[in-house]
């Protein structure tokens, strides 16, 4: 007669126990094929079950095809393969992501002041849309994103970057990479891209992902280099003319304008990439490229993220009139990415006057503490060794250090310290001498508490 210590079954259910023990007997050979099994009664005596959790075990083994039964006979063990299962091997040894490491000081994140965001503010807008429009969360969103959201967007492109755009021509969507990915399908197969070397790795990355030609092109003082975009064969530039990242480079008139010609002249597009260009802290904020754009050749394209919080995956592209009509055409299949709360949310959060409000409060606080991380650093005991650039805009500047050490051996004397830190060389596709010691140091995280922590570990990393 079958027995099992049915007080073992810890949490299980009486027949999902019984159930697992045959099983388990019949796979380890200990109940050999056409054994005949108690009846569901006698077992359930044996076991002071009832018999409903025994006919219970026994239909879901039948189902499975571990037993079968015969006409007035009973249960009997199914034939199966008794070939033990290999074990399992043991899961490698992944190292930890650098990203996931708990860092004494961290200058490579794109790190923002989140403690300063408005959260009352944001909880209260959220209320209202739950009492006040709640249905509406439960409709579907515009492929092209909540009506609410892309008005409110082109207004606040209108009032603070002076662009006239309609709310027909933006798409919102989950970041910057999600919005890649669209731009690179809408502009086609045969479109080459060219992207700015040293530039953020994971334009290249994603472009060269969805199968397009992406070829990095060099910077000269004044942004991408016009003699050698022409020479790349590219069709489409992506470009991020206010403020680069990360030399923090700014494209003067003279450059875009002929940026614009380019693009004319090959039949092309530009990708305007308008990272972290809220925050310039000296003279007014620069035109955008698309605002001095006459023939419907520039793309602009901009985030949430470095603005309210990198967890908020939100961006929207504005799209040219000509190439509207192709994404309405081939691609508007595409459901919205970004959840209907949080559009509905950010809509109010813009239209409400809150955005520009925390704006000016956090142009203010970065303004003291960029002061404030350079005055530390240049009074810093590597002072001397140390030549910083920077163009009074942005949340990062570069750091040229005079030393013999390798990046590679600065970033693991750096790492043995707890210190993150990220070099101009990472950001380069084609490998360049004159980048070497050179650090792009994102301040954003660094409050002024903490500086003489900061000075004190990179000057034990540059010593």
């Amino acid at each position: 007669m079958l027995t099992y210590p049915m007080e073992e079954r810890g949490d299980l259910p009486l027949y999902e126990y019984l159930y697992r023990r045959i099983r388990e007997d019949i796979l380890s050979g200990k109940l050999t094929a056409g054994e005949r099994l108690p009846s569901k009664r006698a077992l359930a005596e044996h076991l002071h079950l009832s018999v409903i959790t025994v006919e219970g075990a026994y239909a879901q083994l039948e189902a499975e095809g571990y037993l079968y039964t015969l006409p007035k006979r009973g249960f009997f063990v199914s034939q199966v393969d008794r070939t033990p299962a290999p074990q399992a091997p043991e899961p490698p040894a992944i190292p930890e992501p650098e990203a996931a490491r708990t860092w004494r000081l961290d200058l490579k994140s794109n790190q923002v002041d989140t403690a300063r965001f408005p959260v009352s503010t944001w909880a209260r807008l959220t209320r209202q849309v739950l009492s006040e429009d709640g249905t509406a969360l439960l409709r579907p969103v515009p492929h092209q994103g909540l009506e609410a959201l892309r008005r409110a967007i082109a207004d606040d492109l209108r009032d603070y970057r002076g662009m006239s755009v309609s709310p027909e021509q933006i798409i919102v969507g989950a970041g910057a990479e999600y919005l890649y990915l669209l731009l690179a399908q809408l502009l086609g197969p045969g479109a080459v891209f060219a992207a700015e070397d040293p530039g953020y790795p994971k334009i290249r990355q994603v472009y060269g992902k969805c199968g397009a030609a992406c070829r990095p092109v060099p910077l000269d003082a004044q942004g991408m280099d016009l003699a050698a975009l022409t020479a790349s064969g590219a069709t489409v530039a992506h470009l991020s003319p206010s403020h680069h990242y990360p030399t923090g480079l700014v494209t003067p008139i003279a450059r875009r304008q002929a940026l614009l010609r380019w693009a004319e002249q090959v039949d092309g597009f530009i990708i305007e990439d308008d990272y972290d260009s809220e925050f310039r802290f000296t003279g007014r904020p620069l035109p955008t490229l698309q605002s001095i754009d006459r023939s419907g050749r520039v793309l602009y394209m901009n985030t949430f993220s470095q603005t309210i919080s990198p967890s908020m995956r939100v961006g929207f592209v504005v799209l040219p009139p000509r190439l509207l009509e192709r994404y309405r055409r081939e691609l508007d299949f595409y459901a919205c990415t970004v959840p209907a709360l949080e559009q509905h949310v950010l809509a109010r959060f813009l239209s409400g006057g809150y955005y520009e409000q925390h704006l000016s409060r956090m142009r203010k606080e970065y303004r003291q503490r960029r002061c404030a991380v350079l005055a530390a650093f240049r009074s810093g005991p590597f002072a001397h060794r140390i030549t910083i650039s920077e163009q009074g805009a942005g949340l990062h500047f570069l750091l040229r250090l005079d030393t013999d050490r390798s990046d590679a051996a600065l970033r693991q004397r750096a790492e043995a310290l707890g210190v993150r830190l990220g070099f101009l060389s990472e950001y380069a596709a084609v490998p360049d001498p004159s980048y070497a010691h050179t650090l792009v140091i994102n301040y954003a995280g660094l409050d002024e508490a903490r500086l003489p922590q900061a000075v004190e570990l990179l000057g034990a990393v540059f010593a």
